[in-house]
C-alpha cells in the first residue's frame, strides 16, 4: 500500500518510452485497484456491531465520493471523519493478524525487512488479503495477451510483502514469463555495498535507478538520444484516485542537485543527479496538462532546482502546482516568491530540519537559520503555503538544540501551514558521523538503517518524550499539527491551502 491519491509516475514514464518505440504493453496500478477491492468487501455482521463501524459501512459509497469532492477540503473536521471511516472499513475487512490501511500494510509474523519473509510471501501468495484481487486481475491480463515480461515497481516497505506475493503467483501460474523488479526500495537494496541477491531464481532481473535504459537493454531494444518521451498516464485508471480531481505527478530530475546533507539517502546510495532540460519540462507539463486535465501538478523532485523554479515563474503551466524546494537565495527574494505564486505555486515543502545553526552546519545543509526565517516570511506574504520538515535526534543535536528548533517553530508559526516531524534514522551505509558508535537496529537483512549510541545521550526515547510532552503540546505548534491531513499529509495539503483561498466552493 502507498497513498492512493495520484498515479505512479515511474511506470507512466516507462510507458511513454515503450509507447514511443511501438512496444505493446499494459499498465496495472495494483495499489489503487487493490485498495478499492478491499474497500468494496462486505463487513461480516459480527464485526459491525459498534456505531462507528455501522456508520462506516453505511457511508462507504458516500465517503468514496466525498474524498473526490473539492468542497470536502474546506471542511477539515468532515475530511478527517471521512478518512477515519474509510480506515475503519479497511480494519474491519482485514483478517486477524493483518493490517490494511489507506497507506499501510502489515502482516503478523512477516517483515519486509527480512528477505526470508518476502520469499515466504512468494511461496504462499494465498496468505495475502489481496490474493483474490490480483489472482483474478493478473489471470485476465496475462492469459489474454501472453506477455513475455512483467515489470514490477516496488517503492515502499509497505508494498514489499504484497509485491512478492504477486511475484510468487506469477511464477506458479505463468512460469514462462520473465519478471523484472525495480523502484525506489529496490534501488536502495542494490546500492548497499553488502548486497547479496537473496531473490536469485525468483526474480530474473533487478534494476536500480530510473531504469529506462536498463529496461530497454533487457528487452533487447535500443533507445534514442533525443528528448526523453513524455510520460503516458492515460493507460492508468485516472478516475480512481482518492483526490478531488486528477493530480499530475512529474519528475524533472532524479537524484538531488544539492546532495551534500550528511543524512541524505541519495548521497548515501550514490545516486547521481540527472535533470531533464528545463525547456522539455515546461513543454511536457503543458502537453500533459492538456491531455489529463489535472487539478494539481505534483513535482516529485527531491528538490526543484532554482533553474526550473525560474522557468516556472516565467512560464506558468496554467495549473496549480507544488513540490519540494531548498531554502535558498531565490526564495529570499520577495519578488521571486510573488512571481511563483502568480505562476500557480500553491505550496512548497521545505527541509528546514533544525533551528540550531550549529546542527545545520554539522549536517552540511548549506542553509542558515536567518535565510529560513526570511523564506518563510516571504512565502507567507506571497500566499504560498509551506510544509516545513524538521528532524530530531541527529548525532549533532542535543536537547538544547531541539529546544532551539521548538523556539524557531513557535516564532514562525504564523508562517508555517503544515509540519512534518521526523526522528533521525542512521543510514546503514554512507558517510559516518564523527564519534558515533554504531549498534544493532534491526534483525532484518534488508534494513536500510542502523542504530547508534548518541554522543550526547539524546536517544530515540528521549526525543519521543520531548516531542510528545514539549514540542507537540505547545499551543502554536498544536494548532499547526491539527491542520495536517491524516494519512495523505502533504499530498492533500495543497487542496486545503487552495480551499482557504476559495478553491472548490463553486466547482461541485
Amino acid at each position: 500500500m502507498a497513498k492512493p491519491c495520484d498515479p505512479p509516475a515511474g511506470i507512466a514514464r516507462l510507458s511513454g518510452l515503450l509507447k514511443s518505440l511501438g512496444v505493446e504493453h499494459r499498465l496495472l496500478d495494483a495499489n489503487v485497484e487493490g485498495l478499492l477491492h478491499i474497500l468494496g468487501m462486505q463487513v461480516s455482521p459480527e464485526k459491525a456491531t459498534d456505531v462507528w463501524t455501522k456508520r462506516a459501512v453505511r457511508d462507504r459509497s458516500r465517503n468514496l465520493s466525498l474524498i473526490k469532492d473539492p468542497i470536502l477540503y474546506s471542511q477539515p473536521d468532515r475530511y478527517k471523519r471521512t478518512i477515519k471511516d474509510l480506515g475503519r472499513l479497511l480494519a474491519k475487512t482485514s483478517a486477524p493478524g493483518i493490517t490494511v490501511g489507506l497507506a499501510n500494510y502489515q502482516q503478523k509474523g512477516l517483515s519486509p525487512l527480512r528477505s526470508g519473509d518476502l520469499l515466504r510471501a512468494a511461496e504462499q501468495p494465498e496468505m495475502n488479503p489481496f490474493y483474490p484481487f490480483f489472482r483474478s486481475r493478473l489471470e485476465a491480463l496475462l492469459s489474454k495477451k501472453a506477455p513475455l515480461t512483467v515489470g514490477i515497481s516496488l517503492n515502499y516497505l509497505s508494498q514489499a510483502l504484497s509485491t512478492f506475493s504477486m511475484i510468487g503467483f506469477i511464477r506458479r501460474e505463468f512460469p514462462g514469463i520473465k519478471v523484472i523488479l525495480g523502484g525506489g526500495l529496490v534501488t536502495s537494496w542494490l546500492r548497499n555495498p553488502g548486497w547479496n541477491d537473496p531473490f536469485n531464481g525468483l526474480v530474473d532481473d533487478l534494476i536500480a535507478g530510473p531504469g529506462e535504459h536498463q529496461l530497454l537493454s533487457l528487452l533487447g531494444l535500443k533507445g534514442t538520444e533525443e528528448k526523453s518521451p513524455t510520460p503516458h498516464y492515460l493507460a492508468l485508471p485516472t478516475h480512481c484516485y482518492l483526490s478531488p480531481g486528477f493530480i499530475l505527478p512529474y519528475s524533472a530530475s532524479s537524484g538531488c542537485y544539492w546532495a551534500s546533507c550528511t543524512f541524505c539517502p541519495e548521497k548515501a546510495e550514490g545516486n547521481p543527479y540527472s535533470a531533464i532540460p528545463v525547456r522539455d519540462v515546461i513543454s511536457d507539463l503543458k502537453v500533459l496538462s492538456e491531455k489529463t486535465q489535472p487539478v494539481l501538478i505534483h513535482l516529485l523532485d527531491n528538490a526543484v532546482s532554482p533553474k526550473l523554479l525560474e522557468a516556472l515563474a516565467r512560464n506558468s503551466p496554467g495549473i496549480p502546482w507544488y513540490g519540494f524546494a531548498r531554502v535558498g537565495t531565490h526564495l529570499s527574494d520577495p519578488d521571486f516568491c510573488n512571481a511563483l505564486k502568480a505562476a500557480g505555486c500553491v505550496m512548497l515543502k521545505l527541509g528546514i530540519e533544525s533551528g540550531d545553526q550549529r546542527v545545520l552546519d554539522t549536517l552540511e545543509k548549506g542553509i542558515s537559520v536567518e535565510t529560513a526565517s526570511s523564506v518563510l516570511r516571504n512565502l507567507k506574504k506571497a500566499g504560498i503555503a509551506t510544509y516545513a520538515y524538521l528532524i530530531f535526534g541527529t548525532p549533532a543535536e542535543t536537547e538544547a538544540s531541539a529546544r532551539k528548533t521548538l523556539d524557531f517553530a513557535v516564532r514562525h508559526s504564523a508562517s508555517i501551514d503544515f509540519l512534518n516531524l521526523a526522528i533521525f534514522n542512521m543510514p546503514i551505509f554512507g558517510k559516518a558521523f564523527s564519534g558515533v558508535q554504531i549498534k544493532g537496529f534491526s534483525e532484518g537483512d534488508l534494513s536500510l538503517y542502523t542504530g547508534f549510541s548518541h554522543p550526547a545521550g539524546w536517544d530515540r526515547k528521549s526525543v519521543r518524550l520531548f516531542l510528545a510532552r514539549d514540542f507537540k503540546r505547545h499551543p502554536a505548534i498544536a494548532r499547526i499539527l491539527r491542520s495536517d491531513p491524516p494519512v495523505f499529509t502533504s499530498n492533500h495539503a495543497p487542496f486545503f491551502a487552495m480551499a482557504r483561498q476559495g478553491w472548490g466552493k463553486t466547482c461541485c
